[in-house]
C-alpha cells in the first residue's frame, strides 16, 4: 500500500531575511511554492540591520556586491560611494524588499528555536519562540556566516557600570535607529582589532577623551580607498552591469579582481616593489586578490608581500614600538580576512589613543569602573566589544536542529562540518544551508555568490516537485568525498596556518587539537561547475525519493 504524503503548512521555510534569504524567498514565491520566511529582526537586511556601529561599511565594491541591481531587479539604484556605508546598505536592502514584495512572506521579530525532522512524514517541524509550531517540506537556512555574535566571558563583566555592548548590537533609539553616541569627554575601550574594530577605532578616536584599544592579535590591514560615486560614474556602471556580472562570476571569489599570472619569485625585487605599490594604492581587496598567483601557496611569495605591508605600517605609525605591536607575526598575509581600513594606523599617532597588548598582559577582570589587566587598571566609561562571531555554523548551533532519529546537527558537526556541496548533510533530509559550511558562497562575495546559490537550490527543489519527489539526502559516499576534498584543498594552502574565523579549532579531552575548515577554497567557478554537473546528472550524489 502506498504511503500518503502529508501536506505541510508550507512547502518551504527560509530562515533569515538578509540579502540571500529574502532572494531565496522571492524566488520560491515566484516559482509558485508556498513559502514562509522567519526573521529575528524587526525587518529585512540581515547583517546590515544588526551592525550599526560607526564606520560600518562594505569592503566589497558596492556595484559588485549589489546582486539585485546586477540582476536587473533594482537597476535604478544609485550608489553614493564605491564602498557603501551601513545606512545605505540597509536602504538598499529595504528597497529590494519592496521591489520583490517579500515582506508579506515573512514573520519578523520571530526566532526559530528548534527544528526536528519527522521521518514518517518527511517533513520538518519547527518551533518558534512564541510557542507556535509549523511544518514544511524544505527547510532552508540563510542565517549568514557572520551573524552569531561572540562575547568574551571575562570575570566580572556584568559588574561594569558604564555602557557596554557588542558591535553588532549597537544601541538604538525608540525608532530602531542607531544612537549617535557622543564620545567626547569619555574614556572608551574597544576590545578587538579585526575587521569591525578597525572600522570603529578611527571614528571613536576623533572625539574620545581617551581610547584604549585592547589588542590580542594584530591583523594585516590595508587601505580601503573609498570615494564618492557621481551620477556619471553610476550611468557608466549601469551600462556595464551585464559585463560586470559575468566577470565577477568568473573570478574565484566573485570580487572584481583576478590574480596576476606570475609567481612572486618570477620577478625582480624592484618589479615586486612597484607591483605592490600599485596594489596598495588600489581601492579594495586588490592587494589580497590581485597579487601573485602563489600568494596563498608559497611561503616565500607571501613573505614578500608581508614584508612590504609591514614597511607601510612602520611608515604610517610614528612610534616604532607601537608599530611593531601592530604587525602580525602569527599568520601569513591574507590567511585571515584582511581588514580594509581608513586612517586606522594614523589613529595611533594621536595622543588620546593607547594600544594595550593583551597578549603581554591579559585582561584579568572587569570592575564597575573599568578593566584590569595583568599589569594595569584602565578606568572606562564605555566598552565596545568588537569580538567577532561564531562564524558560519554558529547561528545553526544556536538552533536545536535534529535530523533523522533525533540526532543533533551540532553533535554531528562537533569536530567540523560534513556536507555534500556545502548544501546538505546526511541525516538531515531536505535541509539546505545557503552560504553555509563547505559551499562556494561562504569564502566569497556573498552578495553575488549567495544569489547564485539560491537560484541553484530553487532549480533542485523545482526538479523534485515536478517529479513528485519529497525526499533529498546526500549519499554517504558523496558526502565523504566532498568533505575530504574540501579539507584537502584547504590543507594545501597557507590558510591552514592561521586561526581565522573560517577555521574551527576543537581541543580534545586527550589534549590533541582538531582544526577543520568551515569554507570551500576551490573557487566559485569550479564550485558552480561541480554543482551544474550534479544537476545535469539528475542530482547525482543525492538520494531522491
Amino acid at each position: 500500500m502506498l504511503k500518503t504524503v502529508k501536506k505541510p503548512d508550507y512547502e518551504a521555510i527560509v530562515i533569515g531575511a538578509g540579502v540571500t534569504g529574502m532572494y531565496q524567498t522571492y524566488l520560491l514565491d515566484q516559482a509558485g511554492f508556498s513559502v514562509l520566511g522567519i526573521e529575528a529582526a524587526a525587518d529585512v537586511g540581515g547583517t546590515w540591520y544588526w551592525n550599526r556601529y560607526p564606520g560600518c561599511r562594505l569592503d566589497t565594491e558596492s556595484y559588485a556586491y549589489g546582486y539585485f541591481a546586477l540582476k536587473g531587479i533594482i537597476p535604478e539604484w544609485e550608489w553614493s560611494e564605491t564602498f557603501a556605508g551601513q545606512p545605505e546598505m540597509l536602504r538598499y536592502a529595504n528597497y529590494a524588499a519592496e521591489k520583490m514584495d517579500v515582506r508579506r512572506l515573512y514573520r519578523f521579530n520571530t526566532k526559530l528555536i528548534a527544528a526536528s525532522y519527522c521521518d514518517d512524514d518527511t517533513l520538518w517541524q519547527i518551533s518558534l519562540d512564541n510557542g507556535e509550531t509549523l511544518t514544511c517540506r524544505f527547510l532552508i537556512s540563510a542565517t549568514g556566516p557572520l551573524s552569531a555574535s561572540r562575547m568574551p566571558d571575562y570575570k566580572g563583566i556584568e559588574n561594569f557600570k558604564g555602557d557596554a555592548f557588542h558591535s553588532s548590537r549597537w544601541p538604538t533609539d525608540e525608532k530602531g535607529e542607531a544612537k549617535e553616541i557622543d564620545f567626547a569627554h569619555k574614556r572608551v575601550g574597544v576590545i578587538g582589532t579585526g575587521a569591525t574594530g578597525v572600522q570603529i577605532i578611527p571614528i571613536v578616536a576623533k572625539s574620545a577623551q581617551d581610547l584604549f584599544v585592547f589588542q590580542r592579535t594584530p591583523n594585516w590591514c590595508t587601505p580601503l580607498g573609498n570615494s564618492p560615486l557621481s551620477h556619471e560614474d553610476m550611468d557608466l556602471l549601469r551600462s556595464r552591469y551585464p559585463t560586470i556580472l559575468e566577470y565577477v562570476k568568473s573570478t574565484d571569489t566573485s570580487f572584481p579582481y583576478h590574480r596576476d599570472s606570475r609567481k612572486g619569485t618570477d620577478v625582480s625585487p624592484s618589479e615586486r616593489e612597484a607591483f605592490f605599490e600599485s596594489l596598495y594604492d588600489q581601492p579594495g581587496y586588490g592587494i589580497w586578490l590581485s597579487g601573485f598567483r602563489d600568494l596563498l601557496l608559497s611561503r616565500e611569495s607571501n613573505q614578500f608581500l608581508a614584508d612590504f605591508v609591514a614597511r607601510k605600517i612602520r611608515q604610517r605609525v610614528k612610534d616604532p614600538e607601537i608599530a611593531e605591536k601592530l604587525i602580525p607575526t602569527d599568520h601569513p598575509f591574507g590567511t585571515k580576512r584582511v581588514p580594509m581600513e581608513t586612517n586606522y594606523y594614523e589613529a595611533y599617532n594621536q595622543d588620546n589613543v593607547h594600544l594595550v597588548d593583551i597578549r603581554e598582559a591579559p585582561i584579568t577582570e572587569f570592575t564597575p569602573e573599568g578593566i584590569k589587566t595583568a599589569d594595569n587598571f584602565y578606568p572606562l566609561d564605555v566598552v565596545i566589544f568588537a569580538t567577532g562571531f561564531d562564524a558560519v555554523t554558529g547561528s545553526l548551533d544556536r538552533i536545536d536542529i535534529r535530523g533523522k532519529e533525533g540526532v543533533r546537527l551540532k553533535d554531528v558537526w562537533a569536530d567540523g562540518p560534513t556536507t555534500y556541496l556545502g548544501l546538505q548533510a546526511r541525516g538531515f533530509p531536505n535541509f539546505f544551508t545557503l552560504v553555509g559550511p563547505h559551499n562556494g558562497s561562504t569564502f566569497c562575495n556573498v552578495g553575488v555568490c549567495g544569489g547564485l546559490q539560491a537560484e541553484w537550490v530553487l532549480r533542485m527543489i523545482s526538479y523534485m516537485k515536478a517529479r513528485g519527489l519529497t525526499f533529498s539526502e546526500p549519499t554517504e559516499a558523496a558526502e565523504h568525498q566532498w568533505t575530504e576534498e574540501v579539507y584537502a584543498d584547504f590543507a594545501r594552502t597557507l590558510l591552514a596556518e592561521a586561526n581565522a574565523w573560517w577555521v574551527r579549532t576543537v581541543e580534545k579531552p586527550d589534549g590533541t587539537t582538531v582544526r577543520r575548515t568551515l569554507v570551500h577554497v576551490g573557487g566559485g567557478p569550479e564550485y558552480r561547475k561541480r554543482c551544474e554537473q550534479v544537476a545535469y546528472r539528475d542530482y547525482e550524489g543525492f538520494e531522491l525519493a
